[in-house]
């Protein structure tokens, strides 16, 4: 049996972890499977892992980035240079680590999640190991990201992207490294549905600025004007909570919104089963699997389109909608809509939990086992 390594960051809480923990149950049907991970931050792990999949950490230090721009932010000089010596450190460790990895396993295939990754795999990997990039992230126009990544994978013999915008993008740009695009994949559909009677919104992810929380309160505060009785929950956990925290204060929606902090997929398939719509706020998403799973309850979505991932899941007026240019009062409009039409969201619903069959993981697997074969 041939063996299988996917070098990661962490396996914490983050779409780019459920996506490997997701592509290593999947691959462990037909593979020896062993997840390479550089940081071990919680004491029980997030996503689910099947018992035959070897998880490997290589360093026990952990990131202290928070730490840094804590110091930074209350002005203690001292002790940001004292973290930002151990940050450096700690960036020396990762590397030699990681490299080390790559250089002693016994892996026939090795997956890099990290662009970084991506280039100490192409040089220091043994000969006859198929290198692959899985890149999950769009560069949003920014030429410099893409010339990076261009860069870092062109020793590498495939570079998976997880959209066919990206693939259309990449698939010149290399002399040997082949780009295929391999989309997430849904573990699982629930047999649960909406019955979407309720009045609430949802949206779920990690705090961070790019995700677009803050407009999301915005967004949710023109709502509210019509529609009070709506509610608002936010589930996850990152850096912009307090940020978020703020606002809502100064804002009067702590009796509206509910930020459930980040929770487990039991919790939030309850939520999504007790939602009417999902919101998503986005600046720039490379897939958008939270999508799929609101619709996978037959919750339809509202984002907007500079979230380039939505674009290829969200079929504009037929399981959601799709809102240009950042447009605040027309994502308002979209959502009244469905919020004063029941059974607009309920046929929008029942197609979108139709639409996301093909991204299951039986058929996600095949693509996969396309490549590694």
């Amino acid at each position: 049996m041939k063996k299988v390594s996917i070098i990661s960051l962490h396996l914490g809480y983050g779409g780019i972890e459920k996506s490997v923990c997701a592509l290593a149950n999947m691959l462990a049907s037909k593979y020896e499977v062993e997840i390479a991970s550089v940081y071990n931050l919680y004491d029980k792990r997030l996503y689910y892992l099947d018992d035959k999949i070897n998880i490997k950490y290589l360093t026990d230090i952990k990131p202290n980035r928070k730490e840094f721009n804590a110091c930074i932010k209350n002005k203690r000089f001292f002790s940001a240079f004292v973290e930002g010596i151990k940050g450096v450190k700690g960036l020396h460790i990762r590397k030699k680590s990681v490299v080390n990895y790559i250089r002693k396993t016994d892996s026939d295939i090795i997956i890099t999640t990290r662009d970084i990754f991506d280039k100490w795999l192409g040089n220091n990997a043994k000969k006859g190991v198929l290198k692959i990039g899985w890149e999950h992230n769009h560069f949003h126009g920014d030429e410099s990201i893409a010339k990076n990544l261009i860069n870092s994978c062109k020793k590498l013999d495939y570079l998976v992207v997880v959209s066919n915008n990206l693939k259309e993008y990449y698939k010149d740009k290399f002399n040997k490294t082949k780009v295929v695009s391999i989309p997430n994949t849904l573990e699982d559909i629930p047999k649960t549905s909406s019955k979407l009677t309720n009045k609430r919104l949802v949206s779920v992810g990690r705090l961070s600025k790019e995700k677009g929380y803050l407009d999301l309160l915005k967004v949710y505060t023109l709502i509210k004007k019509n529609n009070p009785d709506w509610i608002l929950d936010i589930i996850g956990d990152g850096i912009e909570k307090e940020s978020i925290e703020e606002y809502m204060l100064e804002n009067n929606l702590t009796k509206n919104v509910t930020l459930h902090g980040f929770r487990e997929k039991d919790y939030i398939d309850k939520i999504l089963d007790e939602s009417s719509i999902y919101l998503m706020t986005s600046y720039t998403e490379s897939f958008g699997i939270v999508l799929l799973e609101a619709m996978s309850h037959s919750v339809p979505c509202v984002a907007f389109s500079s979230a380039e991932g939505a674009n290829e899941i969200i079929e504009n007026g037929k399981n959601g909608y799709l809102i240009d240019n950042r447009d605040f009062d027309e994502y308002v409009k979209k959502v009244e809509e469905l919020i004063n039409d029941i059974e607009k969201r309920k046929k929008m619903g029942k197609y979108a939990k139709e639409s996301i069959k093909k991204y299951e993981s039986k058929e996600i697997e095949k693509l996969w086992f396309n490549i590694l074969r």
